[in-house]
């Protein structure tokens, strides 16, 4: 998770550096943004029926192996060809991954599932936070292929420990039948999480990709400041999650959810009318801590309902979440060109509003299961 962490947000921290060097405009990068997501939505759609068939292993090595590549390939790629390719590669290996701890923890958990994923998600938070970080640090000492480039080692270490690590066994030796995969498609409760899912993966994405250059644009604050910003984003989002760890287990997520949506209008609001670089600061970090949430409560949902076939539920409700994230991004470019970065905000507006509505109609269908 601290590599899906790395590989999230390794290309927006680098996105000025790719558009000076292949010479990108607002809609170019935005379309280089979308293959990101498409790469994780790949992986996310193949190691769910994977894993509930073979176990999680394999696929785990091969997904390290297709994150060393994309490190590699991002770092030193001579085209803009070679690049999306490497980004494709990137986002598969970091979408298996993704899926693949989350599957593994939820199946592991007899209890607070979502208190356990919420801790497994401050790994990805210190690895996202990590990232901007070193980038910010290192700078004026080493070129960003450089970074990117020793950065993407640790795969290879990771790889070292998959080996040696004893993984659950498979769930469904025969596979998943299609019939199956039909019937969760057409579950309302899976619908409705990955559409929830959708607005949220939306929303960490632009900011993910987009804040470093609203901070540029809108305010007179350098690009080690705009990366330190985009680090207190993902600091806020490690420390709520590691808080939501333990008050997962005692506070009804309708509460949780009302906290999160409070402080993600306070941190929009911030970061609209942030003119400096404390009040951007406080408004990424209130972002952080509202987005924090979403994911392990959601993904808890979903393993508590579908435990027989959770590797296959969770490579919907993960692909729905990523297509949003691939479309978003690119309506991003479309408007940041036409009409404006300041727009940033506008529309993580538009999302926190559909999540709000979203995350009441699941709450209240919940209700509905757990009576049944």
């Amino acid at each position: 998770m601290l590599l899906f962490g790395i590989s999230l947000i390794t290309l927006g921290s680098v996105a000025p550096g790719l558009q000076k060097k292949f010479y990108l405009e607002a809609i170019s990068a935005g379309a280089l943004f979308s293959i990101l997501p498409l790469g994780i939505i790949a992986g996310s759609l193949l190691f769910g029926p994977f894993a509930d068939r073979y176990g999680h292993k394999v696929i785990l090595l091969v997904s390290c192996a297709s994150l060393f590549a994309g490190f590699q390939g991002i770092a030193y790629a001579p085209s803009l060809t070679l690049l999306k390719v490497c980004v494709f590669l990137f986002g598969l290996g970091g979408g298996a991954i993704n899926g693949a701890c989350n599957a593994v923890v939820s199946d592991t958990s007899k209890t607070n599932k979502g208190a356990n994923l919420s801790l497994l998600g401050v790994f990805f938070a210190i690895g996202a936070l990590g990232m901007p970080f070193i980038l910010g640090t290192l700078e004026k000492s080493f070129s960003f292929q450089a970074i990117v480039s020793s950065v993407g080692y640790l795969t290879l270490l990771a790889a070292g420990l998959f080996i040696f690590t004893r993984f659950p066994d498979a769930k469904q030796a025969q596979g998943v039948p299609v019939s199956r995969v039909w019937e969760l498609l057409n579950e309302t409760l899976i619908l409705l999480i990955g559409l929830f899912l959708f607005c949220q993966c939306s929303l960490e994405g632009i900011i993910n990709n987009w804040t470093t250059t609203y901070l540029l644009k809108r305010t007179s604050i350098s690009m080690r400041e705009a990366l330190y910003a985009l680090s207190w984003y993902i600091a806020g989002m490690a420390v709520m999650r590691l808080v939501l760890a333990s008050v997962l287990r005692h506070v009804s997520p309708m509460k949780i959810f009302m906290i999160s949506f409070l402080l993600l209008l306070t941190g929009c609001t911030l970061l609209q009318f942030a003119t400096f670089y404390f009040l951007s600061v406080a408004g990424l970090i209130s972002l952080g801590a509202g987005l924090a949430a979403g994911f392990p409560l959601m993904l808890g949902f979903v393993g508590q309902h579908y435990g027989a076939v959770s590797g296959t539920a969770f490579s919907i409700v993960i692909s729905i979440a990523l297509a949003g994230n691939m479309a978003v991004n690119y309506l991003m470019g479309i408007i940041a060109d036409r009409y404006g970065i300041q727009h940033l905000t506008t529309l993580a507006f538009t999302l926190i509003v559909l999540m709000l509505l979203l995350s009441l109609t699941i709450l209240k269908k919940l209700k509905i299961v757990n009576k049944l």
